[in-house]
């Protein structure tokens, strides 16, 4: 090697090459590791120092777990209790220690998990956590719907294709749901809808083991729904065990599409409301016409019957205008002969025809004398001729 090849290999200092290979460490990448707990200390600041080892063979891993970590993960690490930790490696510079720094802690085995859950379940219950009595009912109505789940997968797609087009308004935030890894993005995830404007939160995923649904038996996720200011839907599939979020959840249902049903509901009852009523005041807006139609039927017979009225009493009219008049001219005829006849007998008694026939009218204070003793002696009487009227004075009365 020569000189100038020489100036060219860098020289460190403890702490920078110490940085150096925590770099090289860092880009490794997430590591999970499985191991039994074993020389456990928790420190006064909270942070769990431990070591976990193989058990058959002989490795032996330092480890550490921050305390924020630590209460997230919901696990209580014991001596001996089999672990699986995700993290990566580390070189602690002021010691030059190597160690496994976890960012998670989950408990190995089915009996484990099991036990574990029983635990937080009954701890939880005897607080209250699944009490009817703290649920809060879902809103009629709901519009802004807030969602957490995966992008990936048929959940969300479950979800929005069963979702009625009512004018839901959905935000969704992109989560991890699977493994111990994601009940960070699932905390941070229902802390920031807890700032947005939404009706109702749902939470779903698809159906899997205990382990797989360990984040949802998260004391601090299910603590974090507890005072959320709007009602939580938990929409998690599950075979035996109901997780524990999705008891303490406010409603819950155990697919996607059951929880877009739930949100549709009233919705749905409000669409057959309005169309019952739709149909209620068509059908009575149909009755109303055929009430007309009937009334305006019976008008037409009333009229046709009201004209025929008017005719036949208009024939019968004519017919007894037609009779009357005939019998009008019958009685102007026989009146007329009447008169006729009357006009003869007054023409042959017209005493002014006597008068020219050679006779007299007698009258005597003002009456027509027709006997002896309608005058007396010495009464002026007038004796009417043809041609004028004569006066005398009765001298003598002579009867026969």
């Amino acid at each position: 090697m020569d000189q100038d090849e020489k100036k060219l290999e860098p020289i460190f200092s403890v702490s920078e090459y110490i940085e150096y290979l925590n770099i090289t460490l860092r880009k490794i990448g997430v590591a999970k590791i499985t191991g039994e707990v074993t020389k456990l200390t928790i420190a006064s600041s909270g942070h769990v120092y431990f070591s976990i080892k193989d058990k058959s063979g002989n490795g032996v891993l330092d480890c550490i777990i921050w305390k924020y970590n630590y209460s997230l993960c919901g696990v209580r690490l014991e001596e001996g209790k089999e672990v699986v930790l995700s993290g990566y490696p580390d070189i602690y510079p002021a010691s030059g220690r190597f160690s496994f720094k976890a960012d998670t802690v989950e408990l190995k085995g089915e009996g484990a998990l099991k036990k574990a859950y029983e635990e937080l379940k009954n701890k939880l219950e005897k607080k209250g956590v699944f009490d009817l009595e703290r649920k809060k009912k879902i809103p009629m109505f709901p519009e802004r719907i807030g969602v957490i789940t995966s992008r990936q997968g048929a959940v969300i797609h479950d979800f929005l294709n069963n979702i009625g087009k009512y004018g839901f308004k959905i935000q969704m935030i992109d989560s991890r749901v699977e493994g111990q890894e994601a009940i960070k993005d699932l905390l941070a995830a229902v802390r920031t809808f807890r700032k947005k404007n939404i009706d109702v939160l749902v939470v779903i995923r698809g159906g899997g083991s205990l382990e797989s649904l360990q984040p949802f038996n998260n004391e601090a996720l299910v603590k974090e729904i507890l005072d959320f200011p709007v009602p939580v839907i938990a929409g998690i599939g599950h075979d035996k065990d109901a997780p524990l979020f999705t008891m303490a959840a406010d409603a819950s249902e155990s697919t996607p599409t059951a929880v877009a049903n739930l949100l549709n509901e009233s919705w749905d009852q409000a669409l057959l409301f309005l169309e019952r009523y739709e149909r209620d005041i068509i059908g009575r807006y149909e009755m109303i016409l055929d009430d007309y139609k009937e009334i305006e039927n019976k008008l037409k017979i009333s009229f046709n019957n009201f004209k025929n009225a008017l005719v036949s009493a208009r024939t019968r009219l004519q017919v007894s205008l037609n009779k009357s008049l005939s019998g009008f001219k019958s009685l102007i005829s026989a009146v007329s002969q009447r008169i006729e006849q009357a006009e003869k007998v007054v023409f042959f008694n017209n005493p002014e025809r006597q008068l020219r026939l050679g006779y007299s009218i007698a009258s005597c204070d003002g009456k027509i004398v027709r006997e002896t003793k309608d005058v007396k002696v010495g009464k002026n009487i007038y004796i009417k001729v043809t041609d004028g009227e004569i006066n005398s004075e009765v001298k003598n009365i002579n009867k026969n």
